[in-house]
């Protein structure tokens, strides 16, 4: 079988392959605690439930408008305008089914061969991926621990060429848990509108924040802004609803139009039972969402204070998200049997068949030094997983 040479420059998600190997421990008896899950533990909230359930009752199972239903788009303008300060017409707003559905079209319709994406580094997993897939060519540009993951405009002045075309921001962070303070997003945006960039705005994870974090969506900052910027966003990190898949996304109308005719000859509308959930989730109470995050910091303030009592191992505090990024590159070098400790793949293997703890490698997200743990699973299991860890760790010589 002859495959297109698009597809085969695309690898598969490292996130997705590390947990089909937990699974497959855990098939066997295994106890395998895993910290590679991109979802909440929670369930749904019940409200959200109970829309999904009166749309099949109610026979709405039907087509909708290939961007969503106008109900839904309603509820995702009342909420860019509540939460974000944002204003936007019906034709400016087009649901997919999952943020990364509307990443995935957008690049499709914006950029290909010869065009160029900042993607700064460590970046979620799909964001180069989908960039190749449309035969252009993601621009990574690293950041450290030390400046708390952040790409600088100094940065971005440094690695545009005159076939740049965008910037990726994710904020906050997969798989950093970083997050942009107001400041250091209007000094971005002052250097994209420069260099004529436009702004990619994913802020799947705007309400899971801790510590009085104020969350701002660049596109906010002014009206030029806005005009030149891409948010995304979606109901399935704050809502626990990652497998109703839908997601959305704002633009000017000339890119909407686009995104709906590719999306009308691909996927049609998202899934109208999943839609009329949303509706509930994003004009619903919003308590769950506050309890929710309020358990993620506490796990976030564990996950701190475990990884501490690990020598040789920093990482950098969260400020939104469910994940943790640790430094665990002072154990790269060393041997325990047969077992060569290489990079972050090396590790992440031993971890899994010496601790039974599923990690996903930093190389997946273009930081070989550290691996990704999500904290979207119990206090009980982030003790006893870190603990396994940091035993795991001492063989290494």
């Amino acid at each position: 079988m002859k495959f297109t040479k698009r597809i085969q420059s695309v690898q598969p998600s490292m996130t997705l392959e590390i947990s089909a190997l937990a699974n497959e421990l855990k098939a066997k008896g295994e106890d395998v605690i895993g910290f590679g899950a991109g979802e909440p533990d929670f369930d749904t909230p019940r409200q959200v439930k109970e829309a999904g359930i009166a749309a099949i009752e109610n026979n709405d199972t039907h087509y909708t408008p290939v961007p969503g239903t106008n109900a839904l788009k309603d509820a995702i303008l009342h909420k860019l305008k509540t939460d974000n300060d944002l204003s936007y017409q019906r034709d400016q707003i087009i649901a997919s089914a999952g943020a990364k559905h509307s990443f995935f079209n957008l690049a499709q319709v914006l950029w290909e061969a010869g065009d160029e994406v900042l993607v700064p580094a460590p970046y979620w997993v799909s964001y180069p991926e989908i960039i190749i897939y449309g035969d252009a060519k993601p621009i990574i540009v690293d950041t450290t621990e030390a400046a708390e993951f952040k790409i600088t405009p100094e940065q971005i002045d440094a690695a545009v060429t005159p076939n740049t075309r965008a910037i990726i921001l994710n904020s906050p962070s997969n798989p950093t848990g970083s997050a942009y303070t107001k400041s250091e997003l209007e000094k971005i945006a002052e250097c994209a509108l420069r260099h004529k960039l436009l702004i990619v705005s994913d802020e799947i994870y705007e309400k899971i924040v801790f510590d009085g974090f104020e969350q701002v969506s660049i596109a906010s900052l002014s009206k030029e802004v806005q005009k030149n910027c891409v948010v995304i966003n979606g109901v399935s990190k704050c809502y626990a609803m990652t497998g109703w898949r839908i997601g959305y996304l704002a633009a000017e109308k000339e890119i909407v139009a686009q995104l709906n005719k590719l999306q009308s000859q691909s996927t049609s509308n998202p899934t109208s039972i999943s839609q009329a959930a949303s509706i509930a989730a994003l004009t619903g109470p919003q308590d769950e969402v506050a309890r929710m995050t309020e358990e993620f910091r506490k796990r976030r303030d564990l996950v701190m204070q475990l990884l501490a009592k690990i020598p040789g191992v920093t990482c950098y505090r969260p400020a939104g998200s469910f994940y943790a990024f640790p430094d665990l590159s002072a154990y790269y070098g060393k041997k325990y049997q047969d077992q060569s400790i290489s990079g972050s793949i090396a590790l992440a293997k031993f971890l899994l068949q010496e601790a039974k703890v599923a990690l996903v490698p930093g190389i997946a997200f273009g930081a070989d030094n550290n691996a990704r743990l999500s904290f979207a699973t119990s206090q009980d299991n982030i003790t006893k997983g870190l603990e396994r860890i940091a035993s795991a760790l001492r063989l290494l010589q």
